[in-house]
């Protein structure tokens, strides 16, 4: 493991360098932040997987397509020293790379992808906009109507939460307490 790995400051830096989209750099601090609780309730090494979660998309604006995301990502990373533990790891996130979730961490970056992403976009929608109002039955119903935030893959969130081997509503909950917590940094 490389010392840019659990830096924290280099990590953000290699995030804002490629990402200028404030909903790009907001996704990556809300799947850091489900990771992240994650990563405490499991008591793994937090730093590492928080960075992990917070450079799994920095490719994606300047490489938006499958051809290109995640696969030019983990080239830039391993020219800056990223281990290929690390890089695989963000390569899992898309089911079209074909790069197996082995490890924990891939399967709990996975899983808070999409619906960190989801929870937010139902937060817009309360009349708050605050997360203090979403609850778990709101997210359910909400992934019903395919209308809703139809970019948002409904099967990643339950095969994701499956992988865990969590109930997809004990997932729901863990996430928007995560949310919860950090919802100042986050603007949620």
């Amino acid at each position: 493991m490389s010392g840019i790995e659990k830096n924290r400051d280099a990590c953000w830096q290699i995030l804002n360098e490629y990402t200028k989209s404030e909903s790009l750099v907001k996704h990556a601090l809300t799947v850091e932040t489900c990771v992240k609780a994650y990563a405490e309730k499991f008591d793994e090494d937090v730093e590492y997987w928080c960075n992990v979660a917070l450079l799994h998309d920095f490719d994606y604006e300047m490489y938006p397509t499958a051809e290109d995301h995640p696969y030019k990502g983990s080239e830039i990373l391993e020219e800056k020293g990223f281990s290929e533990e690390f890089r695989k790891a963000i390569l899992s996130h898309a089911d079209y790379t074909g790069v197996k979730r082995e490890t924990r961490l891939e399967k709990v970056l996975f899983a808070c992808d999409e619906l960190a992403g989801f929870i937010t976009a139902v937060t817009y929608v309360r009349p708050s906009k605050s997360v203090d109002e979403v609850e778990v039955k709101s997210v359910k119903k909400k992934l019903k109507d395919k209308a809703f935030a139809r970019a948002v893959s409904r099967e990643d969130i339950r095969n994701g939460a499956e992988e865990l081997g969590i109930p997809l509503e004990e997932h729901i909950e863990f996430c928007i307490k995560a949310l919860r917590k950090n919802k100042d940094a986050l603007g949620l």
